[in-house]
């Protein structure tokens, strides 16, 4: 019969423990004529969430010391566990010798040794030791292990020192080492080497990365990843700090290669900062030394940089925004003078309630965009434009479920243009404008659970420009969706407004599926009193009646989304067509994209655009892994670039291998195909598996 005993002090640090009381449990308990403390049978002691287990304690008073007879089972609080045959330490644990013991740290690596010496409470050294975290079957040497002389492991610091070490697969011995240190899995910083990554290029050959960590406290970090092959000597390296109030984040690198003459280099940084009154600072920094030097070592596909600062405030009615940007082309056909590439605006924008239940809004703004080119024309123009809006609107809701919304304002702008002699030097210009949409949405609930939804909507607007017509800098590229069908006006930036009277008519049709399939559609079409060639003809705005506008999502669970968008013209037939693909869940990750659009010459795009992209991962086992992206010009009928990626993974191996080919081609960008394999074993913080197939022990 078993019974509560004793309560005795159970102290180990390894394992969180501070001095305390801890029950004990056994089948008898006996005190012998010299004073020993002896439990036996089943002996357990409890303290927290941690359990100890063996089948005698002997307490000797004299010596002040515990004897444990095995089998001796501590499961700490943290998950790792520690067993024995025998051990004689000091009644705190703290100091002592344990023989036949094993040690499993974060149910990741395990320690076995012929003995362990505990010391002052936080050294753990293990004699004639084999680490891994393989599964190990009876007398089978694990996929890898570590046998070493000694080890050390340091509580505080949570790092294994290895002395006179080997490192063996299957029992084979590959590599020797007189000292190495590790970090064990329950530390997720440590100063030492990361994962090392071979790479291999047609243009840079056979190449080695070694990246090397280096924590400099809890909130910053330094990587530096020398790169070392036959055709180039490069110094990759990475910033990251944390702060209280936001982050920063910068990388580069450095390289003397055969491609180039002379040192290139690249530098990309960030950052986000919260600041007192509810602001948010945020920047990003892009530089290289030259056009082709990302490209070549696989930095970035950019082919325009942008530097940015901005300063944004955001309240429940109030929105405050600066930004300065700075643009550097890398393009083989512009000019970084012409772009233009000093970009800055400043806008606030507030809304306030009436109290007949209608809203003011009222907006000021700033625009500014430089060119460093002399060329008069739309190659040197400046411009600067300084404005404001004030308007009102209101909705009212009928008695059979309509919608009526009208708005009502006014916009003044002055421009400044310089360099332009198209233009005059000051422009003023006045725009009021008024607004009235209609929705009407009819609700359908069937007995299954699905609701479907029309909704005709309605609109019709009209706006006026009096004064000058300025030049548009910031609205070149609009297209007609489903964001802008019912807007007063479709031009993205502030340069350019539409005016006139117009009209919007359209049909949305929404389905949703009880058992969670998702369906909309949406058509529709504007109508103007005149065309208006500040939009390009692919925009499907150019003409007095816009192309037919006919747009789709599909939403299915399991992660599934399909949407598409096309323009329809009465003559012409299709002018733009885009989709997109996503479905994610354990077994797949697809997103994949197709856009078709016809030839625009106000747009520099004199042949038709027709091109797929994909990006997926395909999980073919618990162990294998296949990453594929592609990209291909149909109009072409040629690659742009693929890439397939191949991983295998158990509880304690990974290895990943992949291969590129990037087939566009440029004045400074060549054709370059890139090999990688990389390669981590699990149990450390450099190289912990997650997941992935266990092994068994089958014959």
């Amino acid at each position: 019969m078993r019974w509560l005993a004793f309560l005795i002090v159970l102290i180990w640090p390894t394992f969180g423990f501070s001095q305390s009381a801890a029950n004990l449990i056994a089948d008898s308990v006996r005190l012998t004529a010299d004073g020993r403390l002896v439990a036996e049978g089943n002996v357990e002691a409890f303290y927290g969430d941690t359990r100890l287990t063996a089948s005698r304690v002997v307490y000797d008073p004299e010596t002040d010391r515990l004897r444990l007879d095995g089998p001796i089972v501590i499961r700490a609080e943290d998950g790792t566990i520690l067993t024995a045959n025998q051990a004689d330490i000091d009644p705190t644990l703290e100091n002592g010798i344990l023989q036949g013991a094993r040690i499993v740290l974060d149910q990741q690596l395990q320690i076995v040794a012929n003995q362990l010496d505990r010391q002052e409470g936080r050294f753990s050294q293990l004699y004639k030791t084999s680490a891994t975290s393989c599964r190990v079957c009876g007398d089978r040497p694990p996929l890898w292990e570590i046998r070493a002389e000694r080890v050390i492991h340091d509580d505080i610091s949570r790092q294994l020192y290895f002395q006179n070490a080997s490192f063996l697969i299957r029992g084979v011995p590959v590599i020797w080492l007189p000292r190495m240190r590790l970090p064990d899995p329950t530390l997720s910083r440590a100063t030492g080497l990361l994962v090392p990554q071979q790479r291999n290029t047609n243009r840079l050959g056979f190449g080695l990365k070694l990246p090397y960590f280096i924590t400099l406290g809890d909130s910053r970090d330094l990587t530096l990843t020398p790169y070392i092959s036959p055709e180039t000597r490069t110094l990759e390296w990475r910033y990251r700090q944390a702060f209280r109030n936001g982050f920063l984040r910068a990388e580069g690198a450095f390289s003397d290669d055969t491609l180039f003459d002379g040192t290139r280099a690249y530098l990309f940084a960030e950052g986000d900062f919260a600041l007192s009154g509810g602001y948010q600072l945020a920047f990003d920094i892009e530089s290289t030394s030259d056009a082709g030097y990302l490209s070549a070592y696989n930095y970035s596909e950019k082919d325009r940089l942008d530097s940015a600062i901005s300063l944004t405030k955001v309240t429940d009615d109030q929105l405050f925004q600066t930004r300065l940007t700075f643009f550097e082309t890398l393009r083989d056909d512009e000019s970084r003078a012409s772009l233009p590439p000093i970009v800055a605006d400043l806008s606030y924008t507030g809304r306030k309630a009436g109290p007949d239940g209608s809203v003011f809004v009222y907006e000021a703004g700033l625009d500014a965009a430089y060119r460093t080119s002399n060329v008069a024309g739309d190659a040197g123009r400046d411009l600067l434009r300084a404005g404001g809006y004030a308007g009102w609107q209101k909705d009212w809701v009928l008695r059979n479920g309509m919608l009526i919304t009208a708005t009502t304002g006014a916009r003044a702008d002055v421009f400044a243009v310089a360099d332009d002699p198209a233009f005059e030097s000051v422009a003023l210009r006045f725009v009021p404008s008024a607004n009235l949409t209609l929705r009407w949405p009819l609700i359908q609930n069937s007995a299954g659970g699905t609701v479907q939804i029309i909704e005709p909507v309605a609109q019709l607007a009209w706006a006026e420009s009096f004064g000058d017509r300025p030049p548009n800098e910031d609205s070149t590229r609009t297209e007609l969706d489903r964001a802008n069908l019912l807007a007063l006006s479709r031009f993205a930036g502030e340069d350019a407004v539409q005016t006139g009277v117009q009209a919007a008519a359209g049909l949305v049709w929404s389905r949703y599926g009880a058992k969670g399939l998702d369906t909309t559609l949406t058509v529709g079409r504007i109508l103007r009193q005149e065309a208006d060639d500040r939009f390009t003809p692919s925009s499907g705005l150019e003409e007095a009646q816009s192309d037919w506008l006919i747009a789709g999502q599909i939403v299915a669970e399991g992660g599934f989304l399909f949407d598409a968008r096309s323009l329809w013209d009465d003559d012409d037939g299709l002018n733009v067509a885009d989709s997109r693909i996503t479905w994610r869940n354990d077994w797949i990750t697809l997103g994949a994209n197709y856009i078709w659009q016809g030839p625009d010459a106000s747009e520099n795009r004199p042949d038709t655009i027709s091109e797929w992209t994909v990006d997926s991962a395909f999980a073919l086992s618990d162990a294998w892994t296949v990453d594929l992206d592609a990209r291909y010009d149909i109009a072409a009928d040629r690659p742009v670039s693929a890439g397939i990626g191949l991983e295998w993974r158990n509880e304690c191996v990974t290895i990943d291998v992949s291969a590129s080919r990037r087939f566009a081609s440029s004045d400074t960008i060549a054709p370059t195909t890139t090999f990688g394999i990389s390669g981590s074993i699990g149990g450390f913080s450099t190289g912990r598996a997650a997941g992935g197939l266990t092994t068994g022990c089958g014959n």
